[in-house]
């Protein structure tokens, strides 16, 4: 199994230890950090959605200008764009950066967040329209020919794209969400199934039930799960790093006037709470302190070392059939590069070793 590294950038420096300052969008971050990235050797880029932050499409767009070989995973959230027109705008964001586009599909885990672009329908609606949803796209990806569609959710007549993506049959598919239901819509359109950074048990048996739920489609789905690596040239040092963490975030939510954050209502959220029931440090690096004090209302779980020990922390997810890795650090730009020095180069040899290794001991 290949390794694949993504990284995440946003419209300004900010982070849980870096409260967001001056305007929303500062296109000279923007470049550099995306720049970072491709220096550091990450294969994707995620640029995020939320429903008060900049455009995602449109941060691609820029930072896809600047770079020239690391690809892109767009956040999208359906049910705000027709899946007509965002089948159009999708396929030719793969034109204009070459075929580095992929799309991660939210359908959303807060009532609260959803409403604020006029968005009423209850969780498992959400689903329900995304599933929906992609079969659409993924025919007008791949149609010849126009056609008619009356479904729950959405109704047009002769429906097309003339554009289609670089990348045939059409973009990867990146689909998230832990829920019954989520499940399901995954097995049935992801071609990279995504969590955040679980337990290795929790992972064990999230990807055992995505797998069961692809194989009734007849498809197989790859995984990637997030984590916010925190090193160190010491082990100690890692974790006297972690606990500066702990302590500013604590610093600034408070300043910001936010008691502790309560769980989220997305399942992945609840799933993180649970692996931090088992306490701060589970396994062997996995670090949960920030998913307790924020309510685990991101990807906000870390793996605590020296560069060696983190890498051979993420073989242990690798050996799950884990194949990719968003990774983005607390201090973003600043880690972004750090992991290209140590971490990245380090954890492919490590899996080229142990696949050399197995190739050899079977033949």
């Amino acid at each position: 199994m290949t390794i694949e590294f993504i990284g995440m950038i946003q419209g300004q420096k900010v982070s849980e230890i870096h409260a967001a300052q001056g305007p929303a969008i500062d296109r000279d971050y923007v470049r550099r950090f995306a720049q970072a990235h491709e220096a550091a050797g990450f294969d994707r880029i995620l640029v995020p959605h939320h429903s008060t932050g900049p455009s995602a499409t449109l941060t691609i767009a820029y930072a896809a200008a600047h770079t020239e070989r690391v690809h892109y995973l767009l956040a999208h959230r359906p049910g705000f764009t027709a899946p007509t027109l965002a089948a159009r705008q999708i396929a030719s964001l793969d034109q204009f950066t070459g075929g580095r586009l992929g799309v991660h599909f939210i359908s959303g885990g807060s009532d609260a967040e959803q409403r604020r672009d006029g968005d009423y329908l209850d969780h498992d609606q959400r689903y329900e329209r995304t599933d929906e949803y992609l079969a659409i796209l993924r025919r007008l990806w791949t149609s010849d020919q126009p056609f008619d569609h009356a479904g729950r959710h959405y109704r047009f007549e002769a429906g097309f794209s003339e554009v289609k993506p670089v990348q045939q049959p059409h973009v990867p598919v990146f689909f998230g969400g832990a829920s019954e239901v989520a499940l399901q819509v995954a097995g049935k359109h992801a071609d990279v199934y995504a969590l955040w950074g679980e337990s290795l048990d929790q992972v064990k048996d999230i990807t055992t039930r995505v797998r069961a739920e692809s194989a009734k489609h007849g498809r197989s789905v790859r995984f990637s799960v997030s984590f916010r690596p925190i090193l160190a040239a010491t082990e100690g040092a890692a974790w006297d790093r972690a606990e500066n963490i702990l302590q500013t975030t604590r610093r600034i939510r408070q300043d910001a006037g936010y008691s502790r954050g309560g769980p989220q209502q997305s399942e992945g959220a609840r799933r993180l709470l649970a692996a931090a029931e088992k306490g701060t440090r589970v396994d062997k690096r996995l670090w949960t302190a920030i998913a307790q004090e924020t309510g685990a209302r991101s990807n906000s779980t870390a793996l605590v070392g020296t560069p060696e020990q983190v890498a051979e922390a993420l073989l242990d997810y690798h050996d799950l059939g884990v194949t990719t890795f968003l990774i983005r650090g607390f201090d973003p730009l600043e880690d972004a590069i750090d992991y290209g020095r140590e971490l990245i180069p380090r954890t492919r040899a490590l899996v080229a070793e142990r696949l050399a290794a197995r190739e050899q001991r079977a033949a």
